[in-house]
């Protein structure tokens, strides 16, 4: 999964709008390792207007509270790389915006920033609809491009999955 191009993340963000528009539903990103790549991959379509709603770029913890209402004690117990932060991440991003289904990823690129615990690589995706919120655990490897279009790849795979449960 680690050679993954642009065209392929093309050809999957027109599959999501089709999905999207046939369903009737919007969408909102909240990105932080990814910096805005899944933003950018929707707005590359012309015509997104009509089913993505916003992306958020909350890169600090700070950003992560300010504009996503993440909890400070959620970042303090489980760190801004968690199940927990990730979900609070979509929530808060689906309840500030007009959107049905919301995606957010928080990870560790690389090359630093990594841990025992955390290596270089991980990072949770999380998925909001009204109501209903999951969250994955992901290990991505190679460098930090290849560990961000990963993460790109699957958090646009799981709108789909997700909007059609």
């Amino acid at each position: 999964m680690q050679n993954i191009s642009d065209a392929e993340l093309q050809q999957l963000t027109i599959q999501i709008a089709k999905h999207l528009l046939d369903r009737n539903l919007s969408l909102s990103v909240a990105e932080s390792c990814t910096g805005g790549w899944v933003a950018k991959c929707c707005t590359d379509l012309a015509g997104s207007s009509a089913w993505f709603d916003r992306g958020v770029v909350s890169y600090s913890n700070q950003s992560k509270q300010d504009l996503l209402n993440v909890q400070a004690s959620t970042l303090t117990k489980f760190g801004a790389v968690s199940e927990q932060t990730a979900l609070e991440m979509a929530q808060g991003c689906l309840s500030l915006s007009n959107a049905d289904i919301s995606v957010s990823i928080t990870g560790i690129a690389g090359p630093d920033g990594g841990s025992l615990e955390k290596p270089v690589g991980t990072a949770w995706i999380a998925w909001a609809l009204k109501g209903s919120a999951k969250a994955e655990l992901h290990h991505f490897s190679g460098n930090r491009d290849a560990i961000r279009r990963q993460a790109v790849s699957t958090a646009l795979n799981g709108i789909i999955k997700n909007a059609s449960d």
